[in-house]
């Protein structure tokens, strides 16, 4: 097996892993709803493991980098998200008539306009040692520096914001 091949491997496993991640999360948190805890227990856990396959995955594939490549790449990423995923996939909601869709778009696409602007403002202060904090927004996932009155994103209310 050729290493191309085997780095190939390493990535489409570290996207599965990290796929098998959220979903089984999103299964954990159903199931909690449910009142059904022994087995949100066991997706979470399952989600957890899941984490740690495609971490492992991403790690020995070397696609980690400085600190200042890493947050580079973040920046590249979520500008892309944006700028150019995001707009055709709301367009796309809009003519099919699904708000559900078209909402869950336009709250991401301005919520990782968002991320890239942090990105981009922590490159230019990284060597900064006075500690930051950052609020995320729980519903769409808009991160903020303060705890806001109101997501500027969503609306919701700023007390259901998660301090980092």
């Amino acid at each position: 097996m050729s290493e191309n091949k085997t780095l190939d491997n390493l990535m489409e496993a570290f996207a599965g892993e990290s796929k098998a991640n959220r979903k089984y999360l999103a299964y954990s948190k159903k199931a909690e709803k449910e009142g059904k805890l022994n087995a949100a227990k066991l997706f979470k856990a399952a989600s957890d493991a899941e984490t740690l396959h495609a971490l492992k995955h991403f790690e020995v594939a070397g696609k980690i980098s400085s600190t200042v490549d890493n947050l580079k790449d973040a920046v590249a990423g979520e500008t892309h998200e944006y700028k150019d995923m995001y707009p055709d996939f709301v367009k796309e909601a809009e003519a099919e008539g699904n708000k559900a869709a078209l909402m869950s778009f336009t709250f991401a696409m301005k919520a990782e306009e968002v991320h890239a602007k942090l990105y981009k403002e922590a490159l230019e202060n990284l060597d900064q040692t006075e500690e930051v904090f950052y609020y995320l927004c729980p519903v769409c996932g808009n991160i903020e520096k303060f705890q806001p009155e109101k997501c500027s994103i969503c609306g919701v209310s700023g007390s259901k914001f998660i301090k980092y």
